[in-house]
């Protein structure tokens, strides 16, 4: 039941949202094994006026950048499987942004399970229920 929050440089662009938002899930489900019809996808643009690296506006450079947020249940995926995510995820948007800022990130954040729910059930009550 991973949750992703997505933030692009750049200004509004549905067609890039969708793909975005169907990189993630495929990404998602494919690496850490995560099921498709329980993914949530938010996908944010920021306008690079808006966004700073290294003290400068993102609108006076060429490179885009994103922030790759995704919540995970603690103790699901591996740090390999995580390495592998994220390495994924940087050629992915490498791909869709075309010239990709380094100062990219992605965040796999792990979350206790007694933490972390959806439809008022934490996982752990989902877990403890199997």
């Amino acid at each position: 039941m991973p949750y992703l929050d997505i933030q692009l440089s750049g200004t509004r662009d549905d067609a890039l949202a969708r793909r975005t938002a169907d990189t993630a899930a495929e990404l998602t489900a494919a690496i850490l094994r995560k099921d498709r019809a329980l993914t949530a996808v938010v996908v944010e643009f920021i306008e690079p006026a808006h966004w700073f690296v290294a003290d400068q506006a993102l609108s006076s450079g060429a490179a885009r950048s994103y922030h790759w947020y995704v919540s995970i249940t603690d103790e699901t995926n591996t740090k390999a499987e995580k390495a592998q995510y994220i390495a994924a995820v940087h050629h992915a948007m490498a791909e869709l942004l075309g010239d990709v800022a380094e100062h990219s990130y992605v965040q796999v954040a792990d979350v206790r399970a007694s933490a972390y729910g959806y439809g008022g059930k934490t996982q752990e009550f989902r877990y403890q229920a199997e």
